[in-house]
């Protein structure tokens, strides 16, 4: 069994947000207002992009930000196929390295889908 949680990563980084969003918070919102706007639907869907995301999280070996995108992703109901797909293509441009990223991606699903419902708050 591997000792990451990607319930405790995304907790652990949550706390560390926090403290930014009290000290810095123009910041702090100016970041949350560039995220909101991109991510607003358009010519491609919400679920899409956050599967691009998640792709750049992988690729920058983020595991916060795979949690946080994994997440977002099965509350807006992603199929493991819809995962596995961008994975795959994550890997195709980012080889080896990126693969192990993938692979903590399948864990990091597999362990949130067990507690969030796609369309949950």
């Amino acid at each position: 069994m591997n000792s990451k949680s990607f319930v405790q990563i995304t907790t652990d980084a949550s706390k560390g947000l926090d403290a930014l969003r009290k000290e810095v918070p123009d910041t702090m919102k100016g970041f949350n207002s560039m995220a909101k706007a991109a991510l607003v639907e358009g010519a491609l869907s919400a679920l899409h992009k956050e599967l691009i995301a998640l792709a750049i999280g992988v690729s920058s070996r983020c595991d916060a930000c795979i949690g946080f995108h994994v997440k977002a992703l099965i509350r807006l109901g992603v199929t493991r196929t819809q995962l596995m797909e961008t994975l795959a293509v994550c890997t195709y441009m980012g080889g080896g390295p990126t693969l192990m990223y993938a692979a903590e991606a399948v864990r990091a699903f597999d362990e949130f889908s067990e507690r969030i419902s796609p369309a949950a708050a």
